[in-house]
């Protein structure tokens, strides 16, 4: 069983291959470097746009003759004093191809606009699964608090403005092994990885 994963982030090819103990491939090395459409208005249907556009286009060019499972993923935080934004746009917040910096700073300006210096938050994950051309979908959550103060220079995206709910450290202060075992997107792939062993 071979898993494609539509993202090329090293990361999580890596997070998901340990998980499933399976070979898993960047969906580029079957379709080469194209840019995936992510027109949906929620997580759910924006992973489901990136596991159908890679899994059809595996499918109409016959890329594999053995099974295979599409696993795309979308997330993302929403703070509660920013109306919950930013949503799905959370790695593009600050613009098209900004940098982690650039949208933790975007968050810190907003907040402080607002006389704020925290504000409640949870990031979403949504994995998606095509097996067989049936979709199937998992969500995982994670709460806490986000602060204008960055910290830790762990992690990536949001996690130096982030603290879990219960913890007195930032996301990005966590080492990998202690992150994954609370993760919105570990979460997510447990359910999904459950899920697969039911149905495959």
């Amino acid at each position: 069983m071979k898993i494609i994963l539509a993202s090329n982030n090293k990361g999580k090819i890596k997070e998901i291959g340990h998980m499933f103990d399976c070979e898993v491939i960047p969906f580029s090395e079957l379709l080469g470097d194209v840019d995936i459409p992510e027109t949906g208005l929620t997580f759910k249907e924006n992973a489901v746009i990136k596991a159908k556009y890679v899994y059809d286009e595996i499918i109409s060019k016959g890329s594999i003759k053995d099974d295979f499972i599409v696993i795309s993923d979308d997330s993302g935080i929403c703070i509660d004093a920013l109306e919950g934004r930013p949503n799905i746009y959370s790695a593009r917040f600050a613009g098209v191809k900004a940098t982690d910096e650039q949208n933790n700073q975007k968050v810190i300006k907003e907040l402080q606009a607002k006389g704020l210096n925290s504000s409640l938050a949870h990031y979403v994950a949504c994995i998606c699964a095509i097996y067989k051309g049936e979709i199937y979908t998992t969500h995982g959550f994670l709460y806490g608090t986000v602060y204008t103060d960055p910290k830790g220079d762990k992690g990536f995206g949001y996690d130096p403005l982030f603290e879990p709910l219960g913890m007195s450290i930032r996301t990005a202060e966590m080492k990998l092994d202690e992150k994954k075992k609370i993760s919105h997107r570990g979460k997510a792939l447990g359910l999904m990885q459950r899920l697969i062993g039911v149905i495959i």
